[in-house]
């Protein structure tokens, strides 16, 4: 197999991210863009030589031999953008958020079930490199059987003014930054049984929750905590930082604020630097961001190469979705909610 055309649909302020990330993937590049402004085309494609430009995705896709399309849009576009790539037979990359309801998300995982196009969500904090050394450490049977833990990502970072839409909508946290946090407490611990869920809105001049604190009964027993926070002033700004803390039978591990990780066995503890890498088109302090988004743009080349279903899977994506509409009804109605339950 030869490398992969791909088309990026979408050339805003993360899109960037993507393209820097594309050209360190082996077995694939971008060959065409698309997005309805003229100006983010010509921002995007000039400076990474990106000659076939589109304005609409139809018509790139109509005359564009591409194996997959990287879609970086917002999500009110996807299901249409997700569809209309899958009546095309051109597998999908979908940004996250991959859908502003479950009906939305059943509807494009079957449309590409359907025309047997594989479709990943570009759900990337489970691929920092740091988050994958504890999955690793987990699964190695090092701290024995995990049963308490947590997820923590907070901060004051002011992420509205490079994305001013975040502070329109009425959710926030949980469906932009918790998704994430969420996500990796299921690749750490496994899928969800019932969640319990609080929020605030600290910052007036947002229209949706801050923050978030959520509790998570998983169905091996794990009980884990999810927490995040856009409204947490620390003395050092941990942006964009995600702390987790594991409690197992048989030992401990914390991931602390600049990626010190120390891990307690019954051999005694030792203590791992787990600085991401600093890539050579990253910056600080994206750079952990940065390189996750090339490390699952590389697992998606590879799956479609060798014919696997992504880790991150429109199916697989599902479960986080649901767990997302949890705790907004837990945090609605101040109850315990069972996951999957209308």
């Amino acid at each position: 197999m030869g490398e992969l055309r791909g088309g990026l649909i979408g050339c805003g302020f993360f899109a960037i991210n993507h393209l820097h990330a594309w050209r360190g993937v082996e077995g694939a590049s971008i060959v065409a863009l698309c997005d309805r402004d003229r100006n983010r085309l010509a921002i995007a494609g000039d400076p990474f030589e990106i000659a076939s430009r589109y304005s609409d995705a139809e018509a790139m896709l109509g005359r564009e031999k591409l194996d997959f399309v990287d879609i970086a849009t917002t999500v009110s576009s996807h299901r249409p953008l997700v569809e209309m790539a899958a009546r095309h037979g051109v597998a999908v990359i979908c940004q996250k958020p991959f859908a502003s309801s479950m009906a939305d998300a059943n509807a494009m995982v079957a449309a590409c079930r359907d025309a047997d196009v594989p479709l990943m969500v570009h759900e990337n904090f489970r691929w920092q490199s740091a988050i994958q050394t504890l999955g690793a450490i987990l699964e190695s049977g090092e701290i024995g059987a995990p049963f308490w833990g947590r997820v923590s990502f907070r901060s004051a970072y002011d992420v509205f003014s490079g994305q001013p839409y975040l502070a329109e909508g009425e959710h926030f946290i949980i469906e932009d930054l918790g998704i994430h946090i969420l996500d990796v407490a299921r690749f750490l611990f496994g899928d969800v049984a019932s969640v319990t869920a609080r929020t605030r809105r600290v910052n007036p001049a947002i229209r949706g929750e801050d923050v978030a604190t959520i509790l998570l009964d998983h169905e091996n027993k794990v009980t884990s905590v999810v927490d995040c926070s856009y409204a947490t002033h620390l003395a050092v700004e941990p942006f964009p930082e995600t702390l987790v803390e594991v409690d197992g039978s048989e030992g401990s591990l914390r991931l602390d604020q600049g990626y010190g990780l120390v891990v307690t066995s019954k051999s005694g503890s030792y203590r791992r630097d787990l600085s991401p890498p600093l890539l050579p088109w990253a910056s600080r302090p994206w750079h952990n961001i940065q390189e996750s988004v090339q490390a699952i743009q590389q697992h998606w080349v590879d799956c479609l190469r060798s014919g696997r279903e992504p880790a991150t899977s429109g199916r697989d994506n599902l479960k986080t979705l649901d767990l997302v509409e949890a705790a907004y009804r837990s945090a609605s109605t101040l109850e315990k909610v069972n996951v999957g339950e209308p």
